[in-house]
């Protein structure tokens, strides 16, 4: 069984009614999403490609007690107003794709999430994808292609590449999160590992990291602490970038010794990760991997 996505996720999507909304309502509906309803304020009555819409999140619940996932697409300044209304309205998987969202506002959102055992994927994510079954996320469901190998990844567009390098070499995927690459997020690389470590579909799993922040470390130690079983694969982004230079995501900055790419690799081989100097390397690793 995959995991956060499967053939029981009911999603519904807050922002419906922007052109982001509407556009990714018909995407998800296309891949074959279990869709049932959207919301916007002061837009209830409306539909989008079929799909109903709603002034807030407790409307579309009275009328769809079955969803369980919402794919949040609004400005940034209105993310922690839904993610909240979400959450509270007992939701238990949030993705929260805006990129940008104040550093505060997403500290109170997770602090809120795990006082009510809700499970965030992101901000700033591309969301997650079990091929082949479901998505609630914005990525182009062609490139990825059902399987055994889980793939976790800090950035969307290295997730987009590893499951079309995957695809083309004929590995599928059991299901790939983006965790998404801000400072500050939701489910994060350990969170992950837990997660695959009890599906039985997933055979091994990619973890793709880039500089800044101890998520990869924190992951490696979890491995090292509870002797994960299933093969691990790595890539790190960003090795020659300068320190205190931000690279691309706004968690991707290193200062000090922590949080660096060889610090990452390091302790991601102490675990017993092989980290691939490329991701089409990752690729060989894990054909290699598969067929014994």
């Amino acid at each position: 069984m995959a995991i956060l996505v499967n053939n029981e996720t009911k999603a519904m999507i807050q922002g419906i009614t922007g052109k982001q909304g509407m556009y990714h309502t018909k995407k998800m509906l296309e891949y074959g999403s279990d869709l049932v309803a959207g919301v916007t304020p002061n837009k209830g009555g409306q539909n989008v490609e079929g799909v109903p819409v709603y002034n807030t999140v407790k409307e579309a619940l009275e009328k769809h007690p079955e969803i369980n996932a919402s794919l949040i697409l609004v400005p940034a300044k209105f993310v922690k107003a839904s993610a909240t209304e979400a959450i509270e309205a007992g939701i238990k998987l949030v993705v929260l794709i805006t990129e940008f969202v104040p550093v505060h506002d997403s500290m109170e959102i997770v602090e809120l999430a795990n006082e009510n055992g809700v499970k965030i994927v992101g901000p700033n994510t591309i969301g997650v994808i079990s091929p082949g079954i479901s998505k609630v996320g914005i990525m182009p469901g062609y490139i990825y292609s059902k399987g055994n190998v889980g793939i976790i990844s800090r950035s969307g567009t290295l997730t987009h590449e590893m499951g079309s390098n995957l695809t083309h070499n004929g590995i599928g995927q059991s299901t790939c999160i983006g965790i998404g690459g801000d400072p500050v997020i939701g489910m994060t690389h350990r969170e992950a590992l837990e997660l695959f470590r009890d599906d039985e579909d997933t055979k091994a799993v990619v973890l793709i990291g880039e500089i800044g922040g101890v998520g990869e470390e924190l992951a490696a130690q979890y491995m090292i602490d509870n002797g994960y079983t299933k093969p691990v694969y790595a890539f790190i982004a960003g090795r020659t970038a300068p320190e205190g230079k931000k690279m691309g995501h706004a968690g991707a900055i290193v200062s000090g010794n922590m949080g660096t790419a060889k610090s990452k690799i390091t302790m991601l081989n102490k675990a017993g990760v092989q980290v691939a100097d490329t991701l089409g390397q990752v690729v060989d690793m894990l054909k290699g991997a598969l067929v014994k």
